[in-house]
C-alpha cells in the first residue's frame, strides 16, 4: 500500500547512520543505506535513490561536490548536506536544483529530523544566509572572462588532481610560475582554496569548452 523511499546516507560514521536509521524509516518508510564516500558513485549509480545525504564532517568538500556533480548529471535524486561548515566558506557546493537541504555542524538532531521532514514533502530546506549569499556566484562567471589562456590551463589541470610541480612540469615552467598563475586565478575567479578552485573549474571551465 505504502511506497518504500529509498535514502543514501554518504558517510564514514555508523553512529550518524544509526541515529537516522531509528528515526526515518519507521516515520516516513524511508529505506537507508550506508555508502562510505569512495564507492559513492558506483553504488549510487545502481540504486533508485531520491535522496543522497552527504556527512560534511566525515566527507572532504572536494569529493562532496564530485558527487553532487554525479548526481545531477546522472540520477533524478536530491542532496542533503549535513555538518556544513561555517568557519570554511563552501557555499560553492550549493547548487539549486540539486541541492535540497543544507544543516551546519551545530544543527540539532531533532532540527534535522523536521527538515528532513520538509524535504520528503518537496520542500527545500536551505538557511537564508547561505540562499543570499549565493548571488556573489554572478562575479565568479565574470571573473572567468579575464582569465588568460595560461591561467585556464592551470585551473583544467587542478581537475586531473596534478600538483603544482606535475603542472608545472606539464607546461614547461617553473613551479613559482605556477604559483603565481594560481594566485592570478584564484583573484578573479573569487575563490580562496584549492578544493573551490577545483569546485569551480569543474562548472564554468566545462561551460567555457562547450
Amino acid at each position: 500500500m505504502f511506497k518504500v523511499i529509498n535514502w543514501v546516507v554518504i558517510s564514514r560514521s555508523n553512529l550518524l547512520t544509526d541515529l537516522l536509521d531509528t528515526r526515518w524509516p519507521q516515520e516516513f518508510l524511508v529505506k537507508l543505506l550506508k555508502i562510505p564516500p569512495e564507492k559513492a558513485e558506483l553504488e549510487v549509480s545502481g540504486g533508485n535513490f531520491s535522496l543522497v545525504i552527504i556527512d560534511l564532517s566525515t566527507v572532504d568538500i572536494q569529493k562532496a561536490y564530485q558527487i553532487q556533480r554525479f548526481v545531477e548529471k546522472k540520477l533524478s535524486a536530491r542532496v542533503v548536506f549535513l555538518h556544513f561548515p561555517r568557519q570554511i566558506d563552501a557555499r560553492f557546493l550549493i547548487h539549486p536544483t540539486v541541492t535540497a537541504g543544507v544543516f551546519f555542524c551545530d544543527a540539532a538532531l531533532d532540527a534535522i529530523g523536521h527538515g528532513l521532514g520538509n524535504i520528503l514533502r518537496g520542500q527545500s530546506v536551505i538557511p537564508a544566509e547561505l540562499s543570499e549569499q549565493k548571488q556573489d556566484n554572478q562575479s565568479q562567471v565574470e571573473g572567468s572572462e579575464s582569465l588568460t589562456i595560461r591561467e585556464r590551463e592551470v585551473l583544467q589541470a587542478l581537475l586531473s588532481g596534478s600538483t603544482n610541480v606535475d603542472i608545472a612540469n606539464q607546461l614547461f615552467v617553473s613551479e613559482s610560475t605556477i604559483k603565481t598563475h594560481l594566485y592570478r586565478a584564484f583573484r578573479k575567479i573569487g575563490v580562496s582554496s584549492r578544493g573551490q578552485a577545483i569546485a569551480w573549474a569543474q562548472t564554468h571551465l566545462h561551460e567555457v569548452q562547450h
